[in-house]
C-alpha cells in the first residue's frame, strides 16, 4: 500500500449539484422536524450542500462525513461560520452509526471537481499523475497495485461490470501484456493511451474519451464504491425520523439502478420521486458536470 496524502490543499468551493432540488425537498419536511433537526451529510466534500442548507434552514444541525482528508480541511474552513451547528467526522459512511435520528440523510456520490483537478490523486486521465484513485489516500491499495494484483480475467470482469466497457477483454489483455513486457505504467496518461489503443480508430475521438469507462471501473473497485453504497441503502433508513428524507445523488447507471431498486423494495421507505431529478438548463449552463447527476428521494414511512 502506497501512502500519497495530498501535498496541497485545493479550493473545494465548487458548485454542489442539484442544490435547488435538495433545498426544495427539505422545505417539504414538517415544521417540527425543521426546528433543531439533524441532517447527516454522508459525503460532505467541500461542504457545498451543507453550507446552502444551513443558510436556508438555520435551525438545522449537520453531521458531515468524509474520508478524504483534503475535503475535510476545506469543509471545516467553509463551515466554520456555523459554529457548533456542524460536526465533521473523518469516516466512510459505511463505518458510521449515528446516536440520534436525522430528518435528512444526503449522499452525493460523485467525485468532486477539485479531486479531479489534483493530478497526484490519479482520478483523471486529463492530468498526468500516479495511478492512485483512492478516496482516502492513506488506506487501501492503489489502482496501479490493483491492476498488478489481478489476473487478466479478473481485470476484464471488473472493467466490464464496473465500467460497462464493451472492449473490457481487449483492454485487460493489453494492460497485462504491457505490465509483463514494460513494467508498471508511469502514470494516468500512459494507461489512458494504452486503453485508447484498444478502440477502433474511428471510435477514439468521440465525445467520451475511450479511457472513461475503464477509469470509472478501477476507481469503483479501488474504493469498494458499490459495496459501501449497498450498505448505506440498507442502513440509512434506520438513521431517519419517521417522515425524514433520504436524498441520494448518483452519477452513473450502476449507482442509480441500485438506488432505484432499494427505494422500491424497502418497506420502510416511500418513494417521493418516481423518476430521478436532473439538472435543468440553467444549472447545466453554469456547471456542465451536473449533466450526469440524478437525485432520487425517499421518505421513511415506518
Amino acid at each position: 500500500m502506497q501512502d500519497r496524502s495530498p501535498k496541497q490543499t485545493v479550493n473545494f468551493q465548487h458548485l454542489p449539484v442539484l442544490s435547488a432540488e435538495v433545498l426544495a425537498s427539505i422545505q417539504t419536511l414538517p415544521k417540527k422536524l425543521l426546528n433543531g433537526g439533524l441532517i447527516i451529510d454522508a459525503t460532505i466534500g467541500g461542504g457545498g450542500h451543507c453550507s446552502l442548507i444551513l443558510e436556508n434552514f438555520p435551525n438545522l444541525r449537520v453531521i458531515g462525513l468524509d474520508q478524504d482528508p483534503t475535503a475535510l480541511v476545506n469543509a471545516g474552513q467553509r463551515l466554520a461560520k456555523f459554529g457548533s451547528k456542524v460536526k465533521i467526522l473523518k469516516t466512510n459512511f459505511a463505518d458510521f452509526t449515528p446516536t440520534e435520528k436525522a430528518v435528512l440523510v444526503l449522499a452525493d456520490l460523485g467525485v468532486s471537481s477539485p479531486q479531479l483537478e489534483i493530478a497526484e490523486r490519479g482520478f483523471s486521465f486529463r492530468l498526468n499523475g500516479p495511478l492512485d484513485m483512492r478516496m482516502n489516500p492513506n488506506k487501501g491499495i492503489t489502482a496501479g497495485e490493483l491492476i498488478e494484483a489481478l489476473d487478466e480475467n479478473e481485470l476484464a470482469n471488473i472493467i466490464y461490470s464496473h465500467g460497462e466497457e464493451r472492449f473490457s477483454r481487449k483492454i485487460a489483455r493489453r494492460i497485462k501484456t504491457d505490465l509483463l513486457e514494460q513494467g508498471p505504467y508511469q502514470g494516468t496518461h500512459a494507461l489512458a493511451y494504452a486503453i485508447a489503443g484498444c478502440y477502433p480508430p474511428k471510435k477514439r475521438f468521440g465525445r467520451i474519451h475511450p479511457a472513461t469507462r475503464t477509469f470509472q471501473a478501477l476507481r469503483i473497485a479501488v474504493n469498494n464504491e458499490l459495496e459501501v453504497l449497498d450498505h448505506l441503502l440498507v442502513q440509512a433508513p434506520n438513521w431517519l425520523e419517521i417522515g425524514g428524507l433520504l436524498n441520494i445523488i448518483s452519477f452513473h447507471s450502476l449507482e442509480d439502478r441500485r438506488v432505484k431498486q432499494a427505494f422500491m423494495m424497502d418497506k420502510r421507505l416511500e418513494r417521493v420521486t418516481r423518476k430521478p431529478l436532473q439538472a435543468n438548463s440553467e444549472e447545466l449552463s453554469i456547471n456542465p458536470r451536473s449533466r450526469s447527476a440524478k437525485l432520487r428521494i425517499a421518505k421513511r414511512k415506518c
